[in-house]
């Protein structure tokens, strides 16, 4: 659990979180073997990075208490480098993995914390983080946001992908998005809300409290 509290229902869970805007912040995003176009290399390896995936990745010490898990829970090595973490996974054909870190700091005299949480792969259809998109079928390219266990509806989803094409997702009447992908190459999609009202995380106070998801998948040449 990220935070010391537990939402008790879908409309009190859909109350807290809300949309941080339009901009889009950083993230923290998964790629198979460092390459952020899909090629081949140390089989079995997934990178971890924070920034954009077109920008300068930032420093790996910008961030505090990186995990990597699969769908069962159980932690992955982890080896933290100047601007990456290395997780060993055991073959290029492993189930979605997931990773989570933090960032605590100040912004305009508030104490703020940033949850960033990250999922690489699309064949699992439920969500292991707090807040994760998941797709509404093994493969598919239709996703729901998921807040803790329940469904609501994305405001807006932005897209990166190697080879520079970006978008913006915006819900259908369901509340779900859908992406085409056209072309091979890493797509990262990314979502930013925050919890509207302080919260105590790990005994601290945090006046604002923001969740930013991505999740990241490749399209085989």
């Amino acid at each position: 659990m990220l935070f010391s509290f537990r939402l008790r229902s879908l409309s009190f869970a859909a109350a807290c979180l809300v949309a941080a805007g339009t901009a889009q912040a950083d993230y923290l995003w998964l790629s198979r073997d460092g390459a952020p176009a899909g090629a081949t290399g140390a089989a079995g390896a997934v990178i971890a990075r924070v920034g954009a995936l077109d920008k300068t990745p930032l420093p790996l010490a910008s961030i505090t208490a990186p995990r990597a898990f699969l769908a069962d829970g159980k932690d992955l090595p982890l080896t933290p480098e100047a601007d990456r973490a290395v997780v060993a996974v055991a073959s290029p054909a492993t189930a979605d993995l997931r990773a989570v870190a933090s960032r605590p700091g100040t912004e305009d005299g508030k104490a703020t914390l940033t949850q960033f949480q990250a999922r690489f792969g699309r064949a699992e259809t439920k969500a292991m983080n707090d807040l994760e998109l998941v797709p509404t079928e093994p493969g598919g390219s239709t996703f729901k946001l998921v807040w803790k266990g329940n469904a609501v509806p994305a405001t807006q989803v932005n897209v990166d992908t190697s080879e520079g094409w970006r978008r913006v997702l915006k819900p259908a009447k369901d509340g779900t998005v859908s992406l085409a992908t056209p072309f091979p190459g890493l797509y990262v999609l990314e979502v930013t809300a925050r919890v509207n009202g302080a919260v105590t995380v790990d005994g601290k106070k945090y006046d604002e409290v923001r969740h930013t998801a991505t999740l990241s998948f490749e399209v085989p040449r």
